[in-house]
């Protein structure tokens, strides 16, 4: 199941990077796809959208939608 999340603070690719390793340290996550210039997250896996955004919110950046 993919989940799409938009997040915001965003701007380069350490950002991506954090993004993806706090989202990747989920268990039941098989897949994260950062997109910068859409602030888009995408999360391939069996996992509840609050752990997620949860992990986004702990790496210092905001979930918007």
């Amino acid at each position: 199941m993919n989940q799409t999340l938009k997040v915001e603070g965003m701007s380069c690719h350490h950002c991506q990077a954090a993004v993806e390793k706090a989202v990747k340290g989920i268990a039941g996550v098989e897949n994260v796809q950062v997109d910068l210039a859409k602030k888009e997250v995408v999360v391939t896996g069996s996992v509840d959208r609050e752990q997620i955004t949860k992990a986004i919110k702990e790496a210092g950046y905001e979930v918007v939608g």
